[in-house]
């Protein structure tokens, strides 16, 4: 079997809200701020071109938002790896009555050593977000807070 020439992320999780409420959080800069982001310079529309900032970081990182379709998918570039802008998307899919399925893709990155190092961080990155917004919409929980300030100073 060939090896795997290049690297894509994918994670998912089931969040217990419907669809609407699930797209809202992640494009109302207000809502993300509970589980993510420390602040955007706006709410995610087609074409902008956003600031986010991390609460563990000085650093701002623009977020070039390519596509979204409400209720169904924001896609977006930023430099998911220092010097390299990577595509991300975040799908949203129906599941039974009240539950939406938050899939996640990013990438693509080199099999090498580099693309390896991005591979692990920003893996574990995608299933914290999905964690913390679960957390957040099920449960009124940040849990992000606090949860990385042992790596201020890094970047």
């Amino acid at each position: 079997e060939p090896a795997m020439k290049e690297l894509e992320i994918h994670s998912a999780l089931q969040i217990g809200k419907p669809k609407d409420v699930v797209f809202e959080a992640i494009v109302d800069p207000d809502k993300m701020s509970n589980y993510f982001i420390s602040e955007s310079s706006g709410r995610m529309e087609e074409g902008e071109t956003l600031t986010w900032k991390f609460p563990e970081f000085d650093m701002r990182f623009p977020v070039e938002l390519t596509r979204i379709k409400k209720d169904e998918l924001v896609e977006f570039k930023w430099e998911g790896n220092p010097g390299k802008t990577l595509k991300v998307e975040i799908k949203l899919e129906s599941v039974g009555n009240n539950a939406t399925l938050v899939k996640i893709t990013e990438g693509k990155m080199e099999n090498d050593k580099e693309g390896l190092e991005w591979y692990g961080r920003n893996s574990g990155g995608w299933a914290n977000f999905l964690a913390c917004m679960k957390a957040y919409l099920e449960y009124d929980i940040n849990l992000r807070k606090g949860g990385f300030d042992f790596m201020k100073g890094e970047m």
